[in-house]
């Protein structure tokens, strides 16, 4: 076996050990019951027409069947844009045409990322615009389009600085280590994923919205005293300015530490303080069980594993010859051909697809990672009914989907549906000997 197929099979050995790790960690800390105990009378079954009217389902279902057209097309055209750039030697001719006139190898780099993610960007644009057409006429986006285009090119600056970063340096560890260079990338996207979590709340988010104390008051205080019941240190209570762009409604709790605040958007305030306090409880789940820090060290254990994969998609003759690239198994310029600009048409082609094939366990996950803090807000509101109203508020003012396909659910639905989420807080309500939340339906 040559040197680069043991590495590659040390590669394809570690990957598979990460992944496992991972697969454990899922099944042995993922909440799957989060309301344990024998529901009486057995598990509410979620029925939307139980508390949604047919004009609210019509709704619902008229604004997911135009929501989806440009969904699913976008989804596939991303995708087949990313796969022709990275399997055939289109993407490696765009780019040596693009980096032709660049003299040294660093600003070619930059120069390869900065196409490629734009290109991709731009293949996405036209169904982003149909997108927004649809959330403009039922009424859930108010942005100009103006507004709508500098929030497109701030997405897409963060993703040059983000992306020219990471290729910079997986790059140079390429050169320099041909072979292994997985190794060190591997430990540099853990590392990578951390820093990211705990610095978007401080740099992202004000990319994207302006935040602003709520004023002191009874709202503020009561948020601030259930924060303190709850155990959860929270060092303020921010209002995002999201009514420019959304009618939406939401909360969460954002940072770590000393930067950990609660954040409402602007919208919810016209909702009353109970059903206010219901969503903060929620959000507050999340953080007495440190949700986004799982989240993060089981998402930067998942991406050093899809690195080894990257590995040996980059390093794979067959893959290398069909992008037009050179092999470099044991050739003289190896060491040009890790860190070959061309390849990075190859390289993001692998994170589309492999972001794509993770995306539905990430949902998997999710949905009961947010069960639970569901469950968590019932049991310190003990406000069922509450609970139910304002789930039937933030369904109805989102045009949120009451009767998704499995498709869907799989593709798209990180929480459960409005009506799962109900019939979890009647089952609540009767493990512990509450009044059942009536029918909403009017």
């Amino acid at each position: 076996m040559s040197g680069l197929g043991r590495a590659r099979t040390a590669a394809l050995v570690t990957a598979a050990g990460l992944f496992v790790a991972v697969g454990v960690v899922l099944l042995t800390t993922t909440p799957w019951d989060p309301l344990p105990g024998a529901v009486p009378g057995g598990a509410v079954p979620p029925d939307p027409a139980r508390d949604f009217s047919p004009a609210e389902l019509a709704r619902s279902a008229a604004f997911d069947a135009a929501i989806n057209p440009p969904a699913y097309a976008g989804l596939a055209a991303g995708l087949a844009v990313a796969l022709a750039l990275g399997l055939t030697p289109l993407g490696a001719r765009f780019i040596g045409w693009c980096t032709a006139r660049v003299p040294r190898r660093t600003p070619r780099l930059v120069v390869a990322v900065i196409a490629m993610t734009t290109l991709l960007w731009a293949a996405g644009l036209p169904f982003g615009v149909w997108r927004e057409n649809a959330l403009r006429r039922y009424g859930l986006s108010v942005q100009t389009w103006p507004g709508w285009a500098v929030d497109e090119l701030k997405s897409l600056g963060l993703s040059w600085a983000v992306w020219t970063v990471a290729v910079l340096l997986l790059f140079a560890l390429a050169r320099r280590f041909p072979r292994y260079w997985w190794t060190g990338a591997a430990a540099g996207g853990f590392a990578l994923v951390v820093a990211i979590s705990f610095v978007y709340p401080l740099v992202v988010e004000p990319v994207f919205n302006r935040f602003s104390p709520l004023p002191a008051g009874p709202l503020r205080s009561d948020l601030l005293a259930m924060a303190d019941r709850d155990g959860v240190p929270v060092e303020n209570v921010l209002v995002a300015d999201a009514s420019r762009r959304t009618t939406s409604l939401n909360a969460y709790v954002s940072g770590f530490g000393s930067t950990r605040r609660i954040v409402v958007y602007d919208t919810l305030l016209e909702s009353s303080p109970a059903r206010i306090k219901s969503i903060v409880a929620h959000e507050l789940g999340h953080a007495k069980r440190n949700d986004v820090l799982y989240g993060t060290l089981v998402g930067a254990l998942g991406t050093s594993g899809a690195v080894c994969l990257l590995f040996l998609a980059l390093t794979s003759p067959r893959l290398r010859r069909r992008a037009g690239l050179r092999d470099g198994d044991g050739a003289p310029d190896e060491r040009e051909a890790a860190a070959d600009p061309r390849s990075v048409a190859l390289l993001l082609a692998a994170v589309v697809v492999l972001t794509q094939l993770g995306g539905p366990v990430q949902n998997l996950v999710s949905r009961r990672i947010e069960a639970r803090a569901d469950a968590h807000a019932l049991d310190l509101t003990r406000d069922p009914v509450t609970f139910v109203s304002m789930q039937h508020e933030l369904s109805v003012r989102n045009l949120s989907d009451l009767r998704p396909d499995s498709l869907e659910y799989v593709l798209w639905f990180s929480h459960p549906g409005a009506p799962e989420r109900i019939a979890m807080a009647r089952d609540w309500a009767r493990l512990h000997r509450i009044p059942e939340p009536p029918s909403l339906r009017r």
